[in-house]
């Protein structure tokens, strides 16, 4: 049988290896930007005060600890231990350009385990810590603990059958203190630590397909004020493995000040630049294509060589018998995404061949079309991941790229794919967008409003501190006073064609 510790010791070493070789691969393929900027504002600091307080208490437990008295003739060894604490106060702030001031009021119940009798004390203890907010060798943001001051009230002897001389309780209590002072400090520090594991899966990978992955990373230390800390992240897109290389002329992404809900516990921006290297890698991995096939045994299937030729006439010379027909879409060109205030618009330029079908199963190619469609994208946000519907905009343009047919009528042809390709190709990218685009990960940060403010080569989902795990995900975008919702928009005609196409 294999061994279960082997097998987790194995796995555990592939994490680390897998954050060693990012670690090596990202500053160099960090040259050009698909960038991101998470804001996390200061209301999230009044969450972490109410609902940091039990993790806190379990953290500042104290199992035993031995020191020896020497308060009597015969020395002996006295066992401690904090087996309850319970903080009553939590307070944190930003410092800027530094980090994080905590001050915390707890109450620790001390037993203490001796000859010849055992006592039950309680000390109350102020915690101060500044903690220092930077960004780690991985690319992942890093808290530790840049100073620790805890300060011990006078201890109070729980059981009042117990006297204890004042003399005996100092010396206890200056005992107490000597061996928790330490104690405490590694115990913060253990917690700090167990952040960090957690910020370190903002470089874990992500599926966008089958085929390809993305991660981010945080370019720079964060910029940290009173009111917020802010982190420029940038995403890597990985195809079968290998990062694939972004254009260079890439603008910086900024966060202006007065952007988001100022109550929102945090805020996300995302640039154009990122929807662009997704839609990038989709199209390089070959996501976008898609074979157009009507079902062969409908009485109306109008994808069929007897359909084609009452408009083009030589395609019954060449293909006689009754055959079905397939749209091969393939997408050369990357689909080009233009962001207005409000909205999302997705142009395609594939290229679409008609293909015939034979009894051996080969295809026979009959003519080609170079087609332009407008998609209108409407998209929600559901815990970590993006996602988006599409619907046709304007009217789909047609034109002959190559033809083993002769002359194609153009105007029967347009009635043709309003039939068969614009359904198809909907479904097609709804499925593909449907899977969701996996956004940064913040430890205990929820997208969980699906309002999306759209701004010229922005994109600003809120964000929101949520205590619970679970919730759906919308099925509609609700319409918001600050937002516009996304909803379908139909346009008369098409925005200008690009020259080549036009010419």
């Amino acid at each position: 049988m294999p061994d279960p510790g082997a097998e987790a010791g194995s796995a555990m070493a592939g994490v680390h290896g897998l954050r060693l070789l990012l670690a090596l691969l990202l500053p160099v393929v960090s040259a050009s930007t698909a960038g991101t900027v998470v804001r996390i504002n200061k209301a999230v600091l009044s969450y972490v005060s109410e609902f940091g307080k039990v993790p806190l208490q379990e953290a500042l437990k104290v199992d035993d600890q031995h020191f020896l008295d020497q308060s009597s003739e015969v020395l002996q060894t006295v066992r401690i231990q904090v087996p309850e604490v319970r903080v009553t106060r939590l307070h944190l702030k930003f410092l800027p350009d530094f980090g994080i001031y905590m001050w915390a009021a707890a109450n620790f119940t001390v037993k203490v385990f001796c000859v010849p009798e055992s006592l039950e004390l309680t000390v109350p203890v102020i915690l101060l810590s500044d903690l220092r907010v930077t960004q780690s060798s991985l690319g992942t943001p890093k808290i530790s603990i840049s100073t620790f001051f805890p300060h011990f009230g006078r201890a109070t002897v729980l059981d009042d059958n117990k006297n204890l001389s004042p003399a005996l309780l100092a010396t206890l209590q200056k005992d107490i203190k000597a061996v928790l002072s330490s104690k405490l400090n590694l115990n913060l520090a253990n917690l700090v630590d167990n952040i960090n594991i957690h910020m370190g899966t903002l470089i874990g990978l992500n599926p966008v397909s089958p085929e390809s992955q993305i991660c981010y990373y945080m370019m720079n230390a964060p910029n940290i004020t009173r009111d917020y800390i802010s982190m420029n992240l940038n995403a890597v897109l990985f195809l079968l493995g290998n990062p694939i290389i972004l254009p260079m002329d890439t603008p910086h992404l900024e966060l202006p000040e007065l952007v988001g809900n100022k109550a929102a516990m945090a805020t996300l921006a995302l640039s154009q630049n990122l929807f662009d290297s997704v839609l990038l890698l989709l199209q390089k991995a070959g996501a976008l294509n898609l074979d157009i096939t009507a079902h062969l045994q409908s009485d109306d299937n109008p994808l069929n060589t007897s359909v084609l030729s009452k408009f083009i006439p030589e395609v019954a010379h060449q293909v006689p018998e009754h055959k079905p027909v397939v749209l091969k879409v393939r997408l050369g060109a990357t689909p080009v995404a233009a962001f207005h205030n409000g909205s999302i618009t997705l142009r395609l330029q594939p290229l679409v061949e008609v293909l015939a079908t034979s009894s051996n199963s080969a295809f026979q190619s009959l003519f080609s079309l170079t087609v332009v469609v407008n998609l209108n994208l409407q998209l929600s946000v559901s815990k970590a991941k993006l996602y988006g519907t599409t619907s046709v905009v304007g009217d789909i343009y047609l034109a002959v790229a190559s033809s083993n047919v002769g002359s194609i009528n153009l105007d029967r042809m347009y009635m043709l794919m309003d039939t068969v390709f614009e359904k198809p190709l909907l479904e097609h990218f709804n499925a593909l967008l449907g899977i969701g685009i996996s956004l940064p990960t913040v430890t205990n940060l929820h997208y969980v409003n699906p309002d999306i403010c759209i701004n010229e080569r922005t994109l600003i989902p809120p964000l929101k501190q949520e205590h619970q795990e679970g919730w759906e995900r919308p099925a509609s975008l609700p319409r918001g006073p600050s937002c516009k919702s996304l909803g379908k928009r139909r346009q008369s005609q098409l925005e200008p064609l690009p020259a080549s196409l036009a010419a």
